[in-house]
């Protein structure tokens, strides 16, 4: 009777191990799987950029939500995916496509809509800048998100760029320049429809309740995320913006220039957002006490550092891309789901950051529009 009990301890063990065995190498085989991913809408134009990414084999594209076949039938000419796996609503394509994600390309307004779908199934979202059009919306995503255990991220184009992660190394890492003292961040280009935004995107950006505003919110978000960023998440004292309707011809309803000053203790960022710049931009200046780093665009910077009154040392860097994943927004978003990498709690794409971001512009909105300062409590 013991050597038969001893031979299903021995035999029991030798299963438990092999089972473990089995676990271990599905568990490893399906984080290098791509991951399984559905977009929603096509309106907004950054969704070229997620069916660009796929190429890279880190996501692969099961399913399509848009209601414009037109539209849908346009882009997959131009991108070659079969019109089998686009659907007219969230309902169809639950009912038909097995995903794990979704990353959603329609407007801003509608970034609820989706978190409130597929956040209770379990899938995890991206949304394109900013993450929602106010705070009440952005507070119950959050909540959403939270209750159901699942990654809710906002996705910046300057979050990729180099040139800012070299500037927060050399700044915060580094103490380069000295402690922070103004941050300046210019966003934008001359104009939604100068630069010839198609008819879907342009319908509801120009939109005030799709888009939550105009430039203050298309390019102001930038600023914010990055000032929020290099303040370590700190909330600014106060909050004071301007808006300006310089081209009421081709936005009506919405501003197109803003100016926004965020409050710190010991430090000032200027935002300025437009679609009135005649060159497009995507630049920050970060100014401490001995220096200043520039981030003149995705890839180049500038380090000065002062020796005397207007004089100073320059030091001038070309930087390659970021090393995979945090070189592209679907491939980080993959190794995220994945659990091959983790976000910080001030992480660019985060949720921390991003409901800061939606509180300073509905503030920075709110004091353009009462022409008074909006003290953050």
């Amino acid at each position: 009777m013991r050597l038969i009990t001893t031979d299903l301890l021995k035999f029991g063990t030798i299963l438990l191990g092999f089972t473990l065995l089995v676990l271990s190498c599905q568990e490893e085989n399906m984080a290098n799987d791509p991951l399984k991913i559905a977009v929603i809408g096509l309106t907004h134009t950054h969704v070229h950029w997620i069916f660009e990414s796929e190429k890279r084999g880190d996501i692969e594209i099961v399913g399509i939500v848009e209601s414009n076949r037109a539209l849908a039938e346009r882009y997959g000419e131009r991108h070659d995916y079969d019109m089998s796996i686009v659907y007219a609503n969230h309902e169809a394509l639950i009912e038909s496509a097995s995903f794990e994600a979704v990353a959603a390309f329609g407007s801003i307004y509608e970034h609820l809509e989706v978190v409130q779908t597929y956040a209770p199934l379990g899938k995890h979202i991206m949304v394109e800048k900013p993450l929602a059009v106010s705070l009440e919306h952005a507070l119950e995503m959050d909540s959403l998100a939270r209750a159901n255990d699942i990654h809710l991220l906002t996705n910046y184009e300057t979050t990729w760029y180099p040139s800012n992660h070299e500037v927060y190394q050399l700044v915060k890492n580094e103490n380069r320049v000295g402690p922070i003292r103004k941050i300046v961040v210019r966003d934008g280009h001359k104009g939604p429809k100068k630069i010839g935004v198609n008819e879907e995107f342009l319908s509801w950006l120009v939109d005030p309740e799709l888009n939550g505003g105009g430039a203050i919110i298309d390019f102001g978000c930038y600023g914010a995320n990055l000032a929020t960023w290099l303040m370590d998440g700190q909330r600014p004292k106060r909050v004071t913006a301007i808006t300006q309707q310089q081209q009421p011809e081709n936005n009506p309803l919405v501003d197109d220039e803003a100016i926004i000053l965020l409050d710190y203790d010991t430090t000032v960022a200027v935002l300025q957002p437009s679609w009135n710049w005649p060159i497009g931009r995507k630049d920050m200046g970060v100014y401490g006490l001995d220096g200043v780093a520039y981030a003149d665009n995705r890839n180049e910077l500038r380090l000065r550092m002062a020796t005397g009154y207007d004089t100073f040392d320059e030091q001038k860097l070309t930087l390659s891309l970021r090393e995979p994943p945090y070189d592209d927004p679907f491939s980080f978003f993959a190794a995220l789901v994945r659990r091959n990498i983790e976000m910080t709690q001030n992480d660019l794409s985060g949720l921390t950051n991003n409901l800061l971001v939606v509180e300073i512009l509905e503030a920075a909105k709110e004091s353009a529009e009462k022409g008074v300062a909006v003290t953050f409590k």
